[in-house]
C-alpha cells in the first residue's frame, strides 16, 4: 500500500487528462459522423496519420509557427475528410449499411499506404519550440506541451460547441442527427451536412495527429489503426453518437490508461482500453452519457448479402479445375508452389470467414485472431513433444472451443456494434499473447516450430506441404458445402435475414451462432496451425488486422457466402502481388481500391452472394 501511495499520481493524473484531450478530438469527428451518418469511420486514424505528416511537412520542413501548422493541419484534415465522404461514401448511399463501413476500410488502407510511399515507413521526430518550464504543484508538476495540447483541445471544442449551437448550419446538422428523414423534408441538404460533418470530423482527427507527435516528439505512420481505436473506445464509452459524451469518453480512457500504466506497466496499456471497449458494449451499448431516448442499433445480419444469384459451376468442371490445380508442383517452379500453397491457407481461412459473414451475416474484423490461436496451441503442443498430426487436430478443436467462447459475448450485440466487438476481441487475443510471455514468449515469438509431417511422412518440402493444405482445401470445401445444403444451413441464413422472426420460431440463435463460430474456428486454427509449421516462427503480429482485412477483401471478392467464392479469390488476391512484384510497397494500395471498388460495382462478388 504505501508503495502504491508513494507513486506520482498527480503526474499520471495530467498524462492521462493530455492523453485524454486527444482522444476525445478523435472520439468527437466518430460520433459526429455516426450521428449524421449511422457509420463507424474506419478511416478516420489516417486522417490522423495525415494531420501529423502534414504537421511535421508545416514545422519542421517548412519552420511555420505551432498557430499556423495547427490551421494548415485542420484545413488539411478537413479538406480529406471531406474527399472521404464525397467519394467513398456518397456513392453507397443506396446500398446497405454495412457497405460504407467496408468502403472506409478500403480508404484506411489507401490514405495509409499513401503516408508510407511518400514519407517511408520509418517514425520521424516532430520537435516544435516551446518553452521548456514545468510548474510544480504539490507532488507532481505540469509542463508547456501539457498546458499547450489541453487548450489547444478545449479551443477546438468550444469552437465545435458554438458551431453546433449558434450557427445555421449547425442547427441543420444536429437536425440530420435527430432524424434525417425529417429534416430532409424540411429541404436540408443532406449531402451538404454529411461533407460538412466529415470535414468537420477530418480537422479535428488530423489535429489529434499533430497533438500527438508534439506530446511524444515523434510521428509513426503505422499508428493510424491503434489511435482509431482508442476513438472509438471513447466514443462507446460516452455514447456512440454523444458529442459531450465522446469528450467525457475521451477523457475517463486517457486516465484509465494512465493509471493501469502507473499499476501494471505501459505493456498493458491497450489491453486496459480494449477491455474497457468489450465490457462497454456488453453492459451499456449506448454509453454512459446516453441520453433517456438514444437510438437503438438495428440488425445488420443479412444487409450486405445482395439477391444476386450465385453463380453455378458444373460439377466437372469443379473436378477439372482440382486437378489442374494440383498439377501445379509439375510446372517445376518451386516459387510457384509455394505463393500457391499461401493462397490455398487463406482460402481455408476465407471459407471460415465467409460461413459467419456471408452464411450468417456477422461481419468480423478480427478474425485473424482465430488463426493466430491455432498457430500457437499447435506450436505450443508440437514443441512440447506432440506430433504434428496431432497438435493440428488438437490446435484446430481448441481454436474452434476459444473461437465460439470468445465471440459469444458479440452474439448480443447489433449494428455497428458486431463489428466493433469483434476487432476488440481480435486485439485482446493479440495483446493477451503479446503480454503471456511466460507461454507465447512475448514480442520474441515462438520459433524453431517442428516442420509438417502426418504420421511420420514428411511435409515439409514444397510440393508435399502443396499438396496436403490443398487437400484440407478440398475436405472443408466439401464438408462445408455439404453443411450449407442442410437444415443447419437454412436455419443460419433464417438467423442471417431476420434474427428476431428466427427466434420468433423457436430458433434459438445463439446456439446457431456458436456452431458456426465453433467450425469457423476450426478451419481458421487449422489454416493458422498449417502456416505455423510451414514458417517455423510466428509471434503476436503474425496474424494482425491487416490479415483481417485481406480475408475479408477475399471473401467480398469470392462472394460472402460462397465457398468457391472464396477459393478463387484467394488464388487471385494472392497472385495479383506476384503479377505486380516490382510493385511490392504498393501492394495494400491495391487492395484498398480492389475493396472500394469490388463494394461499389460488385457487391455480390464475382462468383455472386449464396
Amino acid at each position: 500500500m504505501e508503495s502504491l501511495l508513494s507513486l506520482p499520481w498527480f503526474d499520471f493524473t495530467i498524462s492521462g487528462v493530455v492523453i485524454g484531450s486527444i482522444y476525445a478530438l478523435m472520439a468527437v469527428g466518430l460520433a459526429l459522423i455516426f450521428g449524421v451518418a449511422n457509420l463507424i469511420n474506419f478511416a478516420h486514424g489516417s486522417v490522423f496519420t495525415v494531420g501529423s505528416y502534414i504537421g511535421w511537412t508545416c514545422a519542421v520542413a517548412l519552420g511555420l509557427p505551432l498557430w499556423a501548422t495547427v490551421l494548415v493541419v485542420a484545413a488539411a484534415g478537413g479538406i480529406v475528410g471531406a474527399l472521404i465522404e464525397l467519394l467513398a461514401i456518397r456513392p453507397l448511399n443506396h446500398q446497405s449499411r454495412i457497405a460504407p463501413l467496408l468502403a472506409t476500410i478500403g480508404v484506411g488502407l489507401i490514405l495509409d499506404q499513401i503516408v508510407h510511399i511518400i514519407f517511408g515507413a520509418n517514425p520521424r521526430a516532430l520537435p516544435v519550440s516551446l518553452p521548456n518550464w514545468r510548474f510544480s504543484i504539490g507532488s507532481g508538476t505540469i509542463g508547456a506541451i501539457d498546458i499547450t495540447i489541453f487548450v489547444t483541445g478545449v479551443i477546438s471544442a468550444l469552437a465545435l460547441y458554438l458551431f453546433l449551437f449558434h450557427s445555421k448550419l449547425g442547427m441543420a446538422v444536429r437536425a440530420t442527427a435527430q432524424d434525417g428523414d425529417a429534416a430532409r423534408q424540411m429541404g436540408v441538404g443532406i449531402n451538404a451536412i454529411n461533407m460538412t460533418v466529415f470535414g468537420i470530423a477530418g480537422a479535428l482527427g488530423a489535429i489529434a495527429g499533430l497533438l500527438v507527435g508534439i506530446y511524444y516528439n515523434s510521428i509513426d505512420p503505422n499508428a493510424s489503426f491503434e489511435i482509431m481505436l482508442k476513438g472509438m473506445v471513447a466514443i462507446v464509452i460516452g455514447g456512440m453518437s454523444n458529442v459531450p459524451g465522446a469528450i467525457g469518453g475521451g477523457l475517463i480512457l486517457g486516465l484509465i490508461e494512465s493509471y493501469g500504466i502507473a499499476l501494471f506497466g505501459a505493456s498493458y496499456r491497450d489491453l486496459f482500453a480494449f477491455a474497457v471497449l468489450l465490457l462497454m458494449l456488453l453492459l451499456r451499448p449506448n454509453g454512459l452519457f446516453a441520453r433517456a431516448h438514444a437510438r437503438e442499433a438495428e440488425p445488420m445480419t443479412g444487409t450486405f448479402v445482395t439477391r444476386a444469384k450465385p453463380v453455378r459451376i458444373p460439377a466437372w468442371a469443379l473436378v477439372a479445375g482440382a486437378v489442374l490445380i494440383a498439377l501445379v508442383p509439375a510446372l517445376g517452379q518451386p516459387y510457384l508452389t509455394q505463393v500457391m500453397t499461401n493462397a490455398l491457407l487463406y482460402a481455408l481461412a476465407a471459407m471460415s470467414l465467409t460461413l459467419v459473414a456471408g452464411t450468417l451475416g456477422l461481419i468480423s474484423i478480427g478474425h485473424a485472431a482465430l488463426l493466430a490461436v491455432g498457430a500457437y496451441a499447435s506450436a505450443l503442443l508440437t514443441m512440447a513433444g506432440l506430433p504434428v498430426a496431432l497438435g493440428l487436430v488438437l490446435a484446430a478443436a481448441i481454436t474452434a472451443v476459444l473461437g465460439a467462447a470468445l465471440t459469444y459475448p458479440a452474439f448480443r450485440l447489433r449494428g455497428h456494434y458486431v463489428a466493433i466487438g469483434t476487432l476488440a476481441i481480435g486485439e485482446i487475443v493479440a495483446l493477451v499473447i503479446l503480454n503471456w510471455t511466460s507461454l507465447t514468449h512475448g514480442s520474441m515469438g515462438l520459433y524453431g516450430i517442428p516442420p509438417l509431417e502426418l504420421f511420420g511422412i514428411p511435409l515439409f518440402s514444397t510440393n508435399a506441404s502443396y499438396w496436403f493444405v490443398l487437400a484440407l482445401v478440398i475436405v472443408f470445401a466439401l464438408l462445408q458445402t455439404r453443411l450449407l445444403s442442410s437444415h443447419l444451413g437454412r436455419t443460419w441464413r433464417a438467423i442471417r435475414e431476420d434474427t428476431i422472426a428466427a427466434e420468433t420460431y423457436g430458433v434459438a440463435s445463439n446456439y446457431y451462432k456458436g456452431l458456426a463460430f465453433g467450425f469457423a474456428g476450426f478451419v481458421a486454427g487449422i489454416s493458422g496451425a498449417v502456416s505455423a509449421h510451414q514458417f517455423s516462427y510466428i509471434n503476436y503480429d503474425t496474424f494482425n488486422l491487416l490479415t483481417s482485412v485481406l480475408i475479408l477483401t477475399i471473401v467480398i471478392l469470392g462472394g460472402l457466402g460462397n465457398v468457391t467464392g472464396a477459393i478463387v479469390a484467394a488464388i487471385i488476391v494472392a497472385g495479383l502481388p506476384e503479377v505486380f512484384r516490382t510493385l511490392a510497397e504498393y501492394r495494400m494500395l491495391f487492395y484498398g481500391m480492389a475493396l472500394l471498388l469490388l463494394i461499389r460495382f460488385r457487391p455480390q462478388g464475382l462468383m455472386g452472394s449464396d
